[in-house]
Order: structure tokens, then C-alpha cells, then sequence
């Protein structure tokens, strides 16, 4: 069971809802209708024309990799204008939400607000991903501008500036690159929960109805990924993949449960950690020195232990999205323009296989195939096990950076590079 399933569990035990209402086929969080990039879709098409899938709509957009949010026939996503070749410099300094039809990719509403650039050499922000629940959208701007919006007609329901109103260090601390914030806000019963920063408030829960504080906690340093939620022995916990280490908390209180450390270095870590209930097997993974490790939970009445099972830093997925498929991690592991395709066993780390010939890739799978959305344009179908990969399909679709999952819903393919941004029909027949 993946992280975000045990969110649903987790919700229905504690009897609020987890996802605010989503309804099949809406993707309202970082990570989908689960949090694992698993979509429910079916009827996919296990080949496409030679010029790739038909494409439903296109439009410009403009600079960042803020995932794309589905609800109610609408796309809820964030930008920044560049007036550069490739979504390249300069930017103006601005950022907004958006919300487009669904069907059209029609500009429905704008929220824009003033953001000052960063070091974007890498690409330019926003880096978050929007929550939608129960009609509100939380949207985490590169500067932490935390705006709360009316989902249906953009307007502000209340704002918090991380930085301006608790004192949250402005970037990440020890990185090298500082191109602003990426955390993306959890959902937790009537709250929100981030990645703030600073003494005793490394992370905060705010409440969701009017932003007030619920708790403030940790001292320890913070990185850009959104903090998961899983399940041990009957009981919630957060679970934080912080700058130095991975970091267990009540999520009710904030109270440190448990602590592991995992360096990558730089505080460049970006994705939640996975867990799989059954066997208590925490898998972790980070760019540069950190690499991979898995750790056991072991619980032992109100205490959690760690346990290392094993560590591979050479096992590197960066800052992109992994998948867990039974018992095996699939992911594009590398540092360059070239990346190695690996499954790997959860427990015991043992490689199944690696393939070569794509770049660094987000993915998203539905209806036993693994959409790849490789960071040098190219869009491919696979399909994986432990056995092996299958290549199915494969068509270049943009032509500059793509840092941004794709959100799949129905079979419909929601995908942007940091210029534009495109619907594609992955069902046609």
C-alpha cells in the first residue's frame, strides 16, 4: 500500500475526507487521486500514429513545472511570464494561478501576484503544485507566498507570506541553485501541511477554512518536498524528507516520532518518501551524493524504530517522480542528459534490469503502461515489470525542457514544457 492510499485509509479512520470530494478522474493533489501517480483510466491505446497521439487542444502558457490540477471540467495551474527563446530569460517578475476549460484550454480566471526572479538558469518558478479541496485551492508561490483561492472564481479567500509573517528562510539553505520554493501543501484533516523552515518551524500545519496556525514544529533543515502521510500500527504519521534526513511526526500535534539520516548534501531533496504497509519498508531517494536508501519501521507501542535495509547512491532519481508497481521501484535514475531506466526491489534493493535510451522522465501509470514524459520533449509509452521494459510508443512532443509530470485523466493527457501546454486523446481508437 503507497503513501497516499494510506491517506484515504487514514481519512476514513479518522472520519474526514481525504481528497475533499474528488471524484473519478479528477487529479487535485501533487501525485494524482493517490499521491503515487497511479490513475484508475483504462481503455488506453497500446500504440499510437506516427505523429503521436491526437492532440485534443494546445496553448501557450509560459515559464515553470507546477503540475496540472483536474476538477470539474477545469485545469488549475501556476506560471511565470518569460520573454526568452525556450521559457528562458528574462522573466517578468510575476507570478499566477490559472484556471483553464478543461475541453478548450479557454483562460477561465487569473490570479497574479507580484514574485521577485530567482537563480532561474535552471528554469524559472513556480515549482509548486496547487491542492485543491472542498472548493479552495492553496497555491505556493517561488518566494513562499501561500495564496488560498476560490477555485471557481479566483478570488483571494486568504494568503500567508512564509517569509514576511514567520520569519521561513527565503531559500534553501546549503543549495548550491536557489531558484525558490517547490514544496507543495498536504492535505490533513481541516489542515494544510508544509515545508516551512526555521527555529521550530521546520513544519506547519495551517488551518485550511482561515490559515491559522494549528502547530509549528522542528528545528531541522527543510527541502522542497511535500510532506506524506502514512499509517504505523493504527496511527498516522507525516512523513518529512527534509534537507539532512527523513523525519517522522504526529501529524495531529507536530511532535518528532522518529528521525533517519539522508544527506544529499545540498537540502535538494524533492520527492515523498514511499511506504508500503506490509512490509513497514520506507524508500527514499535523492540527486548527487544521497542517492537511494530503504529503512523498516518497526513500532513498539508509542516508539518507532528505523531500521537500514539498504543504501545505493548510485541509485539517483533526482527531483523526478518514481513509481512503485508491486514490490519494485521504477524510475529514470541519472544526473545528465542521459538516464538509465531502472526497477528495483523494494526490499532488498536488488536490481530487476536497467534500460538505456531516454532521458530523464516524469511518469505516470494507468491501465498496466507507464506514460514517460522525458525532460528533452519526448512523450513514450512502455510498459514495465519485473521481467523487463516493453517499448510501446514513443512521439517528440515539445521542444524545450519538460520538468512537469504529465496528469492523466480519463484518457485524456494533460502535459506542459515551459512554454505551452497541451491536452492529448491517449484512448483514441
Amino acid at each position: 500500500m503507497t503513501v497516499w492510499r494510506l491517506l484515504v485509509v487514514v481519512a476514513a479512520l479518522l472520519g474526514a475526507p481525504a481528497q475533499g470530494g474528488a471524484q473519478e478522474g479528477e487529479w487535485t493533489q501533487w501525485g494524482g487521486p493517490s499521491g503515487d501517480f497511479l490513475a484508475a483510466s483504462t481503455s488506453l491505446a497500446e500504440q499510437w500514429p506516427e505523429g503521436g497521439p491526437p492532440e485534443l487542444w494546445s496553448r501557450p502558457l509560459g515559464a515553470g513545472h507546477t503540475a496540472i490540477l483536474v476538477a470539474d471540467g477545469r485545469l488549475y495551474t501556476m506560471y511565470r511570464e518569460s520573454h526568452g527563446e525556450g521559457g528562458g530569460s528574462p522573466w517578468t517578475p510575476r507570478e499566477a494561478v490559472v484556471a483553464l476549460d478543461a475541453g478548450t484550454g479557454e483562460m477561465l480566471w487569473e490570479y497574479a501576484y507580484d514574485s521577485m526572479n530567482q537563480d532561474f538558469g535552471q528554469g524559472a518558478g513556480p515549482h509548486a503544485t496547487p491542492l485543491l479541496v472542498d472548493g479552495r485551492l492553496f497555491a505556493v508561490g517561488s518566494n513562499k507566498e501561500l495564496h488560498v483561492l476560490d477555485s471557481a472564481t479566483g478570488e483571494l479567500i486568504w494568503e500567508r507570506n512564509l517569509i514576511d509573517d514567520f520569519g521561513a528562510p527565503p531559500l534553501l539553505i546549503r543549495s548550491m541553485i536557489k531558484p525558490g520554493s517547490g514544496m507543495s501543501p498536504t492535505p490533513y484533516r481541516d489542515m494544510i501541511l508544509l515545508q516551512v523552515g526555521g527555529p521550530g518551524q521546520a513544519v506547519m500545519a495551517f488551518r485550511q477554512r482561515d490559515g491559522e496556525v494549528v502547530w509549528r514544529s522542528g528545528s531541522f533543515l527543510v527541502s522542497h518536498a511535500p510532506v506524506g502521510l502514512i499509517e504505523v500500527a493504527g496511527r498516522a504519521q507525516a512523513v518529512v524528507f527534509a534537507g539532512q534526513g527523513v523525519f517522522g511526526m504526529d501529524p495531529d500535534d507536530g511532535r518528532v516520532l522518529w528521525t533517519h539520516p539522508h544527506d544529499a548534501g545540498n537540502d535538494f531533496n524533492f520527492q515523498v518518501p514511499i511506504y508500503d504497509q506490509d512490509t513497514g519498508v520506507l524508500f527514499s531517494s535523492s540527486g548527487y551524493i544521497g542517492g537511494s536508501q530503504a529503512i523498516r519501521l518497526i513500532p513498539d507501542d508509542d516508539v518507532t524504530y528505523t531500521e537500514l535495509l539498504w543504501a545505493d547512491p548510485r541509485l539517483r532519481f533526482t527531483f523526478l517522480n518514481v513509481l512503485k508497481i508491486g514490490d519494485f521501484i521504477y524510475g529514470t535514475s541519472g544526473q545528465s542528459a542521459t538516464a538509465i531506466l531502472t526497477a528495483t526491489h523494494l526490499e532488498s534493493g536488488e536490481t530487476a534490469w536497467r534500460e538505456r535510451g531516454f532521458s530523464r522522465a516524469t511518469m505516470v501509470q494507468a491501465d498496466g503502461k507507464a506514460i514517460l514524459m522525458e525532460e528533452d520533449g519526448d512523450l513514450s509509452l512502455v510498459r514495465l515489470s519485473p521481467s523487463g521494459l516493453e517499448r510501446l510508443a514513443s512521439t517528440p512532443l515539445f521542444d524545450t525542457r519538460t520538468w512537469t509530470v504529465p496528469t492523466l485523466s480519463g484518457t485524456t493527457l494533460y502535459a506542459r514544457d515551459r512554454e505551452r501546454i497541451v491536452a492529448l486523446d491517449l484512448g483514441f481508437r
